[in-house]
């Protein structure tokens, strides 16, 4: 995988109808359910494959990052490439952090099921641009599903540092 591809990485995961700016759940499993619709409304998987790998993951440990953040993700067949699906819960709920901080903003990532290393590299470049307590914030408060979008490509990009 090139360098300019993994840069943008981020913001390209993300399609049309991929964003859900306020989702109104109270458990984990009932915030990867939606999750689990959006993926097959979006990206025409099944919603039960979907639902089933990212609880087979959650099983293993759960994915909350800690500052409101959680990354579940799951390796599924016959999906063509990474995808992306990002959702922002009001009110905050539990899922298991390592901070024990409730979890308002979630990126979940789907892989192909050969995706090996890339999709190690896709979780690690998430973690990355959400660890920017900047970024939270302006998630946080963006007035729709386009604007945070329009943070997220812009995160990816290379900085300056």
């Amino acid at each position: 995988m090139s360098d300019a591809y993994s840069t943008s990485m981020v913001g390209e995961l993300l399609a049309n109808g991929s964003i859900a700016p306020r989702l109104t759940v109270t458990t984990k499993r009932q915030a990867l359910s939606t999750i689990a619709e959006i993926a097959a409304r979006t990206f025409h998987l099944k919603a039960a494959r979907v639902f089933e790998a990212l609880m087979d993951r959650e099983a293993l440990g759960p994915t909350g990052v800690g500052h409101g953040v959680a990354i579940p993700h799951a390796r599924l067949a016959g999906l063509d490439r990474m995808r992306g699906i990002f959702v922002r819960i009001a009110p905050p709920i539990d899922f298991g952090a390592v901070d024990d901080k409730p979890v308002d903003l979630v990126f979940a990532l789907l892989s192909p099921e050969s995706s090996g290393s890339d999709h190690l590299r896709a979780l690690a470049r998430i973690a990355r641009a959400l660890r920017s307590a900047e970024l939270r914030v302006q998630l946080r408060q963006a007035g729709g599903a386009d604007a945070i979008r329009a943070l997220l490509v812009h995160d990816a990009r290379p900085s300056a540092a």
